[in-house]
């Protein structure tokens, strides 16, 4: 559960600073210092963990669903976005988005190289490794949908 809570509490921890602390709070009702300590790494806090309905008014506000993607990863499971009303504004199509792709992958593989070069991993180059992964899989996850589209 250790390993788990941590990695729940890095993506509480995104989804905060996605949707932004102070529209958190207004969203969720709660301090700024409730939703810190939803994702603080401080032993005295290792049992609390964000309400759902609060997940679910923030991840309703932000650009990603930060929580329930991470626990769909825990369960081995993969979303896709179903929602046509906001895929209608994407312009392009699948060759757009097999140019994102590749744009996105190459971004990944610059950090990459740049973050491995002295041989260690720093906590900003993995959270800037994270942000590129979560880039490229928005561009997946639009090249899904536009594959869908096609075949439907």
């Amino acid at each position: 559960m250790a390993g788990m809570g941590s990695y729940l509490k890095k993506h509480t921890e995104a989804l905060v600073k996605d949707v932004g602390i102070e529209l958190a709070c207004k969203l969720t009702g709660k301090s700024k210092a409730t939703l810190g300590r939803y994702y603080s790494d401080a032993e005295e806090h290792a049992d609390r963990f964000m309400p759902v309905d609060a997940v679910a008014a923030l991840e309703a506000a932000s650009s990603y669903p930060h929580v329930t993607s991470a626990l769909a990863e825990l369960k081995g499971i993969t979303l896709s976005y179903n929602d046509a009303p906001s895929n209608k504004d994407r312009e392009g199509g699948v060759n757009s988005d097999v140019i994102q792709l590749a744009q996105r992958f190459a971004m990944l593989m610059s950090e990459y190289n740049q973050s491995i070069e002295d041989g260690i991993i720093t906590v900003n180059e993995a959270k800037r490794l994270l942000r590129e992964t979560v880039q490229l899989q928005r561009v997946l996850l639009d090249m899904k949908i536009h594959l869908e589209e096609e075949t439907t």
